[in-house]
């Protein structure tokens, strides 16, 4: 069996020196696609030099929250032509670090929102499926996705943060990346939602270079330590290792249906 990483920055400046290494590892150990969302679109040209060059890796356009300014239409459209081209995103609502001024929050929340909804009528406009980013915007989140029928095209809910409002999404065509966070030994709260998640939208990732699973906490993540995501849901179901890849991988394939020519 084979599991797919469906969200790793390999284009972040922290794989710069040994990008190749770390695809042939996680290769090497049958990590056998990636998905590189758009984030800053800086970065873009990089992703697209990996995907041509590995036929395993894919890549996403989109602009994080934390980037929202930085949105541009023209970028957008130049690069979801490409074949290896396969998803919208990472897009959504961060309400982590919001200004503490009144107007200054105001004005980063409304931006935000716009740029959230302005890519999720790209994604329906040229029917790629969304990646998702929410941390401390369920409310918000869910209801735009809603709002604006997201489900049309359906996605992801990266990294999700088990809220269980949001488990409801699933009916809408989305599924759930389930990361490193899940071996945090501070990880209670998902570890009681995840059970509750469809198993059949249940997606792998890592969000490398960020959020490695334990043990290996504090140093870089990458996508071999998908693996260890894939014990850890193993051991909470209590089903196999392999049973796990073989289900989160036909997930993965039915989202992002590039997939479906690996094996």
């Amino acid at each position: 069996m084979i599991i797919i990483d469906t969200h790793c920055h390999l284009d972040n400046e922290q794989y710069y020196e040994d990008i190749d290494a770390v695809i042939k590892k996680a290769l090497d150990s049958n990590v056998k696609g990636f998905l590189i969302p758009g984030a800053d679109p800086k970065d873009l040209p990089r992703a697209v030099k990996l995907a041509e060059k590995y036929d395993e890796v894919y890549f996403a356009v989109g602009v994080h929250p934390y980037d929202a300014r930085a949105y541009d239409i023209e970028i957008m459209k130049k690069y979801v032509t490409h074949p290896k081209c396969i998803a919208i995103g990472e897009c959504g609502l961060d309400y982590f670090r919001l200004p503490e001024d009144e107007k200054e929050k105001e004005e980063e929340l409304a931006i935000q929102k716009d740029i959230f909804i302005k890519q999720i009528e790209f994604a329906k406009e040229v029917k790629k499926p969304l990646i998702v980013h929410v941390r401390n915007a369920s409310n918000d989140s869910k209801k735009i996705l809603l709002d604006y029928n997201a489900g049309d095209v359906g996605g992801v809910l990266h990294c999700f943060n088990a809220d269980e409002q949001l488990l409801t999404l699933a009916k809408h065509n989305f599924y759930f990346g389930i990361g490193g966070v899940l071996t945090f030994k501070n990880a209670r709260k998902l570890i009681q939602v995840f059970p509750k998640i469809p198993k059949e939208k249940i997606i792998i990732e890592t969000d490398g270079p960020y959020l490695t699973p334990h043990p290996h906490r504090g140093k870089r993540n990458e996508p071999f330590y998908t693996t260890l995501v894939a014990s850890k849901i193993s051991e909470l179901l209590e089903i196999s290792v392999e049973e796990v890849e073989e289900f989160t991988t036909k997930n993965a394939k039915t989202l992002f249906k590039e997939f479906s020519n690996i094996n």
